[in-house]
């Protein structure tokens, strides 16, 4: 497709050959229980939504309160009667080598599922799915050092221990955004660890956990140690609560944080929640403002703006402000909007009608509150169809108005000005948010000393930053624990002690 194609000034975005592929999944009819694809009870369907044509993609059977009984029933029931939780590490990391293999098989399917479920960029999604294997084989790799049982030293028998051992059943709920790699963050530790998995996917975009659930069938996977539904929130909710489930690791936004925090408090069920942000971008006056104006716009385009750890509030010293705000605009202003299939675009429409409506909403208050519009805040011309905003920029925000505090997961940036670098450090920690963070400097100990100030889970140097084997997970409102690396292995199990009067065979 020629770039040019990217703006069908007839009206929407042009039909790429890759909406004439088929679906590339064999059951969205049915659910994925017990090693087994089945019929769900009732006869109620997702509709998911191409968002750049807004044509309908494809039907998900939709699980009822009967599905996800027998669901957590399955995975209760591999738990507590299999020797999968007694298994070797060594043994399950094998496992999860066949699931990677699998991932790097089907990534043109996920891949093209991604783009078509929540529009976000093909050159992104095929790029990106192509790594979600290596998160798997990552923690198969840590099945070999990772202390599973550690020797000590007691005064009060011949052998003391402290072993880790799975926590039992978990529930896996993603967002849309991006779920096989928040999956991968969830469902690897977990089969590393031993647990049994009962996945629910996001009925926006089921897709990616589709693809889960028939690699595990095609490798072999024993019934009940993941199992794969689709349910919307008050049938999520009964996964929450169900007392056979031990843990729950939930992404998503804060609101629905907070209450499935309530939720497993009140039966002390374990839980990591890693949630929504406000994320600064800190410019010291050492920067280039060109550079740091480029690199942001660059990175707010990044899944068309729908990341939880955008960097989407940028402080920078007032008498530099205008001059960055306008530097900002133009780049961002100048990105090239189009079908998310056509390698040419730069970004891509928003997932759903809702999301689009929501930061339409934000705009509008921006305006009302008083910030300055410098670029977008409407819709593109030449798109008569599918859910696309324009990107935008506004500057003099006040560090209190709601587009400053709230998240608004799309293409919507502020600029907010601070007097000095401790005020800069001071708006940049007064949000109730706490996920990402970016310091702009020439000077590494500058970089490190604002870092360290900073109330976040991560914090980058001149541009977004991440590693997820380092852990990612946020501060305050934004989470509760890590994913990703080796702290994120540990929420999956539990330490006990041993204390023996002998020394079992083979401990010496």
């Amino acid at each position: 497709m020629s770039s040019d194609a990217s703006i069908d000034r007839t009206g929407g975005a042009p039909r790429s050959a890759e909406r004439d592929l088929p679906v590339p999944l064999h059951h969205p009819d049915r659910l994925y229980i017990d090693g087994r694809w089945v019929s769900p009870a009732g006869a109620s369907v997702f509709d998911i939504i191409d968002p750049a044509t807004e044509e309908l993609y494809y039907r998900a059977a939709e699980a009822d309160a009967a599905d996800m009984c027998r669901a957590v029933d399955a995975a209760r029931r591999a738990f507590d009667r299999t020797d999968w939780p007694f298994l070797a590490p060594s043994e399950r990391a094998q496992w999860l080598r066949r699931i990677a293999d699998g991932l790097r098989r089907r990534a043109g399917d996920a891949s093209r599922l991604w783009t078509r479920q929540v529009g976000v960029l093909y050159s992104m999604s095929a790029a990106s799915i192509e790594r979600v294997g290596a998160h798997y084989d990552y923690y198969a790799d840590l099945a070999e050092d990772f202390p599973f049982e550690v020797r000590h030293d007691t005064v009060q028998g011949a052998y003391g221990a402290v072993v880790r051992e799975p926590i039992g059943v978990v529930a896996a709920i993603v967002a849309w955004n991006t779920p096989m790699s928040l999956l991968a963050y969830k469902v690897a530790p977990a089969l590393l660890a031993g647990c049994t998995v009962v996945v629910k996917a996001p009925p926006e975009a089921p897709g990616e956990a589709y693809v889960l659930a028939e690699i595990a069938e095609e490798i072999g996977l024993p019934a009940g140690i993941l199992n794969v539904v689709t349910a919307d929130r008050e049938v999520s909710e009964q996964l929450v609560r169900d007392p056979r489930v031990d843990k729950v690791a939930f992404t998503g936004s804060s609101a629905v944080g907070r209450r499935i925090a309530g939720i497993c408090g009140e039966r002390m069920a374990r839980y990591t929640l890693e949630l929504g942000g406000k994320s600064p971008a800190v410019i010291l006056d050492d920067y280039d403002i060109a550079t740091a104006a480029k690199t942001l716009a660059e990175a707010e385009c990044t899944l068309n703006g729908q990341v939880c750890s955008s960097l989407t509030r940028i402080i920078i010293s007032r008498h530099r402000h205008d001059e960055f705000a306008e530097a900002l605009g133009t780049f961002f202003g100048e990105v090239r909007i189009g079908d998310p299939f056509d390698p040419a675009a730069q970004l891509g429409p928003l997932a759903m009608e809702r999301q689009r409506d929501r930061v339409e909403s934000y705009v509008a208050k921006g305006v009302a509150e008083g910030a300055r519009l410098v670029t977008g805040g409407g819709r593109p011309e030449g798109f008569a169809t599918g859910f696309y905003v324009e990107p935008t920029v506004f500057a003099g925000v006040d560090n209190q108005s709601t587009i400053a505090q709230e998240e608004i997961f799309g293409p919507v940036l502020s600029v907010i000005p601070a007097d000095d670098e401790e005020h800069a450090v001071e708006l940049a920690n007064e949000t109730v948010f706490g996920l990402n963070a970016t310091v702009f400097t020439n000077d590494a100990d500058r970089a490190h000393h604002v870092a360290r100030r900073i109330r976040a889970g991560t914090v980058g140097h001149n541009g977004y930053r991440t590693d997820p084997r380092m852990g990612f997970g946020g501060f305050k409102q934004s989470g509760v624990g890590r994913e990703g690396g080796s702290d994120g292995l540990l929420p999956y199990l539990e330490a006990k002690t041993v204390i023996l009067n002998g020394t079992p065979t083979g401990r010496d």
